[in-house]
């Protein structure tokens, strides 16, 4: 199963951006959906989750700023990135996952958000 990412690429500061992440071939509304990133140089970290109920968790250097969310009938999560931070550059990656512990079984291939001043 392969997750496909859409919609990174180049923002500016104090602007918004919006990850896209279909995921045919599993029992989309099952799975706990997330978002993660990783910087150069840095290890891969959680920026958000969302749970086949619906319930949300984000990092703390995103909340407020950005929104997971999921439409069950296109097996599809987003990520709305607004207030964009140059820190925000990073590849990202969606993940499912069947429980809400440990890490995704299933990756996308990551698409890269590059943010400038």
């Amino acid at each position: 199963v392969q997750l496909v990412e859409s919609g990174g690429g180049l923002g500016q500061a104090g602007g918004s951006l919006r990850l896209s992440c279909a995921a045919p071939g599993i029992i989309f509304s099952t799975y706990v959906m997330e978002w993660y990133r990783q910087a150069p140089g840095k290890q891969r970290e959680l920026v958000a989750g969302i749970t086949s109920g619906g319930r949300t968790n984000y990092v703390d250097s995103v909340k407020g700023r950005f929104t997971i969310s999921r439409d069950n009938a296109k097996n599809t999560v987003y990520l709305q990135m607004n207030s964009l931070k140059p820190e925000d550059t990073a590849v990202y990656y969606c993940g499912a996952k069947r429980f809400n512990f440990g890490l995704p079984g299933y990756w996308g291939q990551g698409t890269q958000v590059t943010v400038s001043s």
